[in-house]
């Protein structure tokens, strides 16, 4: 059943259902019971009616057994044997015994003889007694008049002024019981289907109406997979409910997928387009050199390779950046490494200066390789960005490893502090560069130090020129929980 509606209706109706069988069955238990205990109250009245005639003596055949119609009774005597029982009796089960003749039993009470024993023994002249216990109580059937039917029988003793105990077994008929349970039960087993219907078909029209936006929602988003134009948003509900919660995050998802589109398409029209200078260049110079030798230019051609590797690395580290890749944990001395990277500039066209100021940790957690090209791109942005100075600094603060780059050059412009970190952006106009950049080297270092849990910012020099500043957790704050290296 593939059908949410389907499901939510058959789920209902069978919740419904038991709910309906089980107060059903509860219904009709405490019916059955109280009208038992109505038979029972019945049967119990004319039992005692009948015990107490016995125990004043009366005989059994001047028995007045009330309507020996509805409530049959059946006396018998210590031993079990039959001494009186109801006119028209024919048959009785449930009470002990099923006979309902009365056979040979203790001398039968008369009048006279109670007067002689009373005088002779100058006993109580109420002798008799009805057992105020509680009645037994017991189903069985009787047959009266040539009819059979279900009663409730009550059992009471009585004691005779002859110190004879009797027990007075007397009926209610069960018909109203079985009547009343059976009609109640049919009006439940032909009004159960009905309430089933009407429950099913309001969940299913309720579940339709409550669907219909998640409908929309999946419509439009087959649409804009058949169109791929996630410039279009799914329709978002008036209501406050979990549908519109999902249609608002699910244009939140479009939105930022659309955008993740645009960049990777923009990245691979900016590289195709950096890679084609390198490419056409070694290209010309290669059939140059083949046509004629004399004129290769090797230095050149070797400048073109260098730079198509630097651009490839790049990119590839970029790609990696993006799939998630996370960096080690390995501990790294960023002022060592700060002063291995300027080391190898030293014959640069300005040798950059550095500093290490403090006597705290410099470790981090990382990767070396990663954190060594942030430094670098660095270096090489403000040696190309610079008039007469390179500034290099390294300190530890509040926790954070701070590395400060700085250049006496043009600056950055403060409305363009952001854009110089998004990817293959350069600002010929603004900070002049050679043909060696691709705009890359920022938005790597940018994307790096977010993967290690730090920021790259960028401000105004002392001298005027531009100011990157890396800050990294040092390695004891970044092992703590909610704040690691891996995060991102």
């Amino acid at each position: 059943m593939r059908s949410v509606r389907a499901r939510a209706a058959l789920g209902a109706t069978l919740v419904v259902a038991v709910a309906l069988v089980v107060a059903g069955l509860a219904v009709l238990a405490v019916l059955r019971g109280n009208l038992t205990d109505r038979a029972g109250l019945e049967a119990e009245v004319a039992a005692r009616e009948a015990a107490g005639q016995l125990a004043l003596g009366v005989p059994y055949a001047e028995l007045e057994l009330g309507d020996e119609e509805t409530h049959p009774v059946q006396v018998t005597d210590e031993a079990g044997r039959v001494v009186a029982v109801s006119k028209d009796l024919e048959a009785i089960s449930g009470t002990g015994t099923s006979r309902v003749v009365p056979g040979p039993s203790a001398p039968v009470p008369s009048p006279g003889d109670d007067d002689d024993d009373d005088d002779d023994d100058g006993g109580d002249p109420a002798g008799g007694e009805v057992s105020s216990d509680a009645p037994d109580f017991g189903n069985g059937t009787a047959t009266v008049d040539g009819e059979t039917a279900d009663y409730r029988f009550a059992t009471v003793e009585a004691t005779t002024k002859k110190d004879v105990t009797l027990t007075v077994h007397a009926g209610a008929p069960l018909a109203a019981e079985q009547q009343a349970v059976d009609t109640v039960r049919t009006s439940m087993l032909t009004g159960l289907p009905v309430m089933l219907l009407v429950v099913a078909g309001v969940t299913w029209l309720v579940t339709r109406r409550a669907l219909r936006p998640v409908e929309g929602i999946r419509r439009e988003l087959a649409a804009i997979t058949a169109s791929e134009d996630l410039g279009r948003r799914v329709p978002e509900p008036d209501s406050r409910d979990e549908i519109a919660r999902l249609a608002r995050t699910t244009n939140e998802t479009l939105t930022v997928l659309e955008g993740s589109v645009d960049r990777q398409r923009r990245f691979v029209a900016d590289a195709s387009h950096e890679l084609r200078s390198p490419i056409a260049s070694l290209r010309t110079q290669l059939e140059v050199g083949a046509a004629h030798p004399e004129l290769l230019d090797v230095p050149g051609a070797v400048a073109d390779t260098v730079r198509l590797q630097v651009l490839a690395a790049d990119l590839l580290l970029l790609a990696r950046l993006d799939a998630g890749e996370r960096p080690g944990r390995t501990a790294v001395d960023l002022g060592a490494l700060v002063r291995e990277e300027v080391s190898q500039r030293a014959a640069d066209r300005i040798p950059p200066e550095v500093s290490v100021e403090g006597t705290g940790a410099l470790d981090v957690a990382g990767s070396r390789g990663q954190l060594a090209r942030v430094v670098g791109n660095l270096l090489d942005n403000a040696q190309r960005h610079a008039g007469r100075s390179v500034g290099v600094s390294v300190r530890a603060e509040r926790g954070d490893v701070l590395v400060e780059v700085s250049d006496d050059g043009a600056g950055v412009p403060e409305a363009q502090r952001e854009r110089i970190f998004e990817r293959f952006v350069r600002l010929d106009d603004a900070r002049g560069r050679d043909e060696g950049g691709a705009g890359l080297g920022l938005a790597i270092a940018r994307d790096v130090a977010a993967r290690h849990g730090g920021t790259l910012t960028v401000g105004t020099a002392p001298d005027g020129g531009a100011r990157f500043t890396l800050r990294l957790p040092g390695r004891t704050a970044a092992q703590e929980p909610g704040r690691t290296a891996d995060d991102g």
